[in-house]
């Protein structure tokens, strides 16, 4: 590794704006400080993140977001090495409000600017927790994104497969709405199974009878909609019983097609690296415990190391971003103030693209 390095991270793709310092010294890397401002409260009313209001929220909090995180790690702007943000993919509302701040703290300082994917900051994760060594796999489960990558280096990604329509993220929210539970949806999904039937429903496994690594959720989100309408028929409304049992037949059938397709791209890792290596998780599914539980079972059972980051760095935040730029600062130049805003930008450059777009984003 180069010399020791301190960046600003900036994060604004979703609705969490974000700002961090990590510093890299004798190769390891830590978080001096890590600040992330949500917008539940903005968003719900509406049942999901709505990007005007997103994008307002964020302009006007990311200057004292980035304040803050300055503060706590005892630092200033002047003392940074550089700065990363993200510049896609997002809300293209979000992204920009990110961009141009750090457009503009770079030109007033003369720091250098590094423009990250967003994906590249989840993907490069375990690399600030846990020090690993590429190659590995990971899969990248959030709200807006699901896919399968052979991390082979901090600027070259493999995509094995993903889902070709919702991610899981986003269909956790779609059900926690279906059944009346609050947004966001995974954390209220999860609670609420904690005392459900994970049998009650017999929820389907999608594309689970296809080869490959691919995978879907719309149909799984419809199947729990025509469930909650057959209890409707025969009820007045929904049970606290009938919500905990739906959810937790959903998150079980969400966990069990997340652990078969974990399986085919382990194996399929492991043939081509010739390797046990690594299975990695991150992006904000991956803070649901019975989801991880079933994926560390996954890799117990190919002998290969399982790495989940802490709670704190599964969800969007600006110390990955920091992070992925001080792994780039040594393969790359900086990005200037031509950096552009980017809505969609896939990190496998070489694989065809996946379809959709998701609500909370536009997949790559």
């Amino acid at each position: 590794m180069s010399a020791d390095v301190t960046i600003l991270g900036i994060e604004s793709s979703c609705d969490d704006t974000a700002a961090a310092v990590v510093q890299r010294a004798n190769g390891i890397g830590q978080v001096m400080s890590s600040r992330v401002f949500g917008q539940t409260d903005l968003h719900s009313d509406f049942g999901g993140v709505v990007p005007e209001i997103a994008a307002r929220a964020h302009a006007e909090k990311l200057d004292h977001c980035i304040e803050l995180a300055l503060r706590d790690a005892d630092a200033r702007l002047c003392g940074m090495d550089a700065i990363a943000v993200t510049c896609g993919p997002g809300l293209i509302g979000g992204v920009v409000a990110g961009v141009m701040m750090a457009k503009g703290l770079s030109a007033a300082s003369g720091l250098p600017l590094y423009g990250i994917n967003h994906l590249a900051g989840h993907a490069l994760t375990p690399r600030l927790t846990d020090n690993l060594g590429f190659p590995y796999l990971m899969l990248l489960i959030s709200g807006g994104h699901c896919q399968f990558l052979i991390v082979e280096a901090a600027d070259r990604f493999r995509r094995l497969g993903g889902t070709i329509d919702d991610a899981p993220g986003e269909a956790f929210d779609k059900v926690a709405r279906l059944i009346g539970l609050p947004q966001p949806g995974g954390p209220s999904i999860e609670a609420a199974a904690r005392s459900g039937d994970p049998m009650r429903f017999a929820l389907p496994r999608p594309l689970l009878d296809r080869p490959g690594c691919d995978m879907s959720f719309s149909g799984l989100k419809t199947a729990a909609l025509r469930a909650r309408d057959a209890i409707l028929q025969e009820e007045d409304g929904l049970t606290e019983k009938d919500q905990s049992d739906l959810a937790a037949s959903f998150q079980r059938a969400v966990a069990d097609v997340l652990a078969e397709k974990s399986r085919r791209a382990l194996a399929e890792f492991q043939t081509t690296t010739g390797t046990t290596g690594a299975f990695c998780v991150a992006g904000g599914v991956a803070a649901n415990q019975g989801i991880r539980s079933a994926l560390q079972d996954i890799a117990d059972a190919a002998a290969a190391r399982f790495v989940a980051p802490p709670l704190t760095l599964c969800t969007d935040n600006a110390a990955m971003i920091a992070w992925a730029g001080i792994e780039q600062m040594a393969l790359r130049a900086p990005d200037g103030l031509t950096l552009s805003a980017r809505p969609r930008m896939p990190l496998d450059t070489v694989s065809q693209s996946m379809l959709g777009s998701g609500k909370k984003g536009a997949k790559a």
